[in-house]
């Protein structure tokens, strides 16, 4: 029943004095709930009292007495969802999808949709509980921060859309109900006559000329299954897809790199029999004792932290205007740490890997890990970063030339680690021998200093102790 519909048998009720005097009558509460929906009435009663009401009742309600009531403080609040605040750098996403549908009812801060961005997808939540009333928005539109996003009706509890749901289809039953006053020889004759018509009109003639219909369209299909068998090629179809964001941005960002920096690599070959003969020693019990799975990523990022020391341009950026007139050092290291993902790369950053040992950046490496798997890493998770390592071993990569994130000035490539026979004090032995790659900016970086760079990791690598003294 429509809010109107509510308010005029509201109305005619007035004529009826009792059923508004008693506040508990069940038909005034479900009327005053069903125009509780609209959104300002107010309405003027003349209200009577009853014969039968007491004398203080009769005095507090006085005859012809006209009494003014509002329902507007009854209706539902609505309130706009808008598109959260991302981050600094970022203004603007993708609307890749709504989580709920219109009528669903939500929880406080429960997901209603998700928008990705050039670096993480952004979720947005309910502000509070209440039910979804309309969508301001389409998938896949571009949408900008403060933007309307969702209409949410609040309050209402979670089976509410199901209550309402069978409320609906009662109306034409109410009027049903209407009819149980009448003599049962005319509910007799209604019965009667209404069962005929429906008898009459329900004929399955015109469904032949749809089934005619369905056999004259079915040979063009027929027709065209042949041709693509018989083509010599097999199936030569084209499927275009939509770049996401974040793989637009990594090509805009690898692109930018190619054109700005300086770019040259440096190679070199690490022997990894003692990284290896020590990370079987301990991991077990690091293992036990900590819960940390010890890996390389954490040794070679502790390299480039001690190489940095002799080396400090490694960690160093250039800025200012017309591709940049000042160099800038710092005295803190932020490791990126990239980690292939559904989406595309991504790299988190280890924060102050200066300040910590193997152990703390192989767990914050983990829980970035994880967090990027899970698709839960923040903007704060990724934002800044002063050098960048990256695993391309884990894939099978024998040797490659990484590409420089910039601002940063130098990436360090990591490859497989493969048995070589290997010329050791004048005797061939086989070791475990994996080929670094360094890239670097030129501007900034001269060869002789990049080298040194790699041979000091080198040299960390091929004698962990040195680290644990340096």
């Amino acid at each position: 029943m429509s809010s109107s519909q509510c308010l005029r048998r509201l109305a005619a009720s007035s004529t009826r004095p009792a059923a508004l005097i008693r506040s508990t009558s069940r038909s005034s509460r479900s009327l005053l709930q069903c125009a509780a929906g609209a959104r300002s009435f107010t309405y003027i009663a003349r209200i009577t009292s009853p014969p039968s009401a007491p004398l203080q009742q009769q005095k507090s309600i006085l005859p012809n007495h006209i009494r003014l009531f509002s329902l507007s403080s009854c209706r539902y609040e609505e309130q706009i969802v808008k598109v959260p605040d991302m981050a600094e750098s970022i203004t603007e996403g993708t609307l890749k999808q709504f989580n709920k549908q219109v009528g669903d009812y939500v929880e406080q801060d429960e997901e209603i949709a998700t928008i990705e961005t050039d670096k993480i997808d952004v979720a947005v939540n309910a502000p509070a509980a209440g039910t979804i009333k309309e969508f301001l928005a389409n998938e896949e539109d571009t949408v900008t921060v403060g933007q309307d996003l969702v209409k949410l009706e609040l309050g209402g509890e979670p089976g509410q859309k199901a209550e309402k749901g069978e409320e609906q289809p009662k109306e034409p039953a109410s009027e049903s109900q209407e009819t149980s006053s009448q003599p049962q020889g005319q509910k007799e004759s209604k019965k009667e006559s209404k069962p005929e018509p429906p008898k009459q009109k329900e004929e399955p003639k015109p469904q032949p000329p749809k089934q005619k219909e369905e056999t004259k369209s079915a040979p063009p299909k027929q027709k065209e299954e042949p041709s693509k068998i018989e083509s010599p090629f097999g199936n030569r179809e084209e499927r275009r897809v939509k770049m996401n964001r974040m793989r637009l941005r990594i090509a805009e960002r690898l692109k930018q790199s190619q054109n700005t920096a300086a770019s040259l690599t440096t190679f070199n070959e690490v022997d990894m029999s003692a990284l290896i003969d020590m990370r079987k020693k301990y991991k077990d019990d690091i293992l036990k004792r900590t819960g940390i799975k010890f890996g390389f990523m954490s040794a070679f990022s502790r390299a480039a932290v001690l190489a940095m020391r002799e080396v400090p341009a490694v960690n160093a950026s250039i800025e200012g205007p017309g591709g940049g007139d000042t160099i800038v050092y710092r005295d803190y290291v932020d490791i990126s740490v990239a980690v292939a993902t559904e989406k595309g790369l991504v790299t988190p950053v280890v924060r102050n890997a200066e300040s910590m040992d193997m152990l703390g950046i192989e767990k914050t490496i983990a829980d970035l890990g994880k967090k990027a798997r899970d698709n839960k890493l923040t903007i704060e998770d990724m934002a800044g970063g002063t050098f960048t390592i990256s695993n391309g071993g884990v894939f099978g990569s024998l040797m490659g030339t990484p590409i420089i994130n910039l601002p940063q000035t130098a990436v360090l490539g990591l490859h497989a680690i493969n048995d070589k026979p290997v010329a050791i004090n004048g005797k061939v032995e086989i070791r475990p021998m994996m080929y670094l790659a360094l890239t670097y900016d030129h501007r900034l970086l001269d060869g002789r200093e990049a080298v040194t760079f790699l041979v000091k990791i080198k040299q960390y690598i091929e004698d962990p102790a040195r680290m644990l003294l340096a």
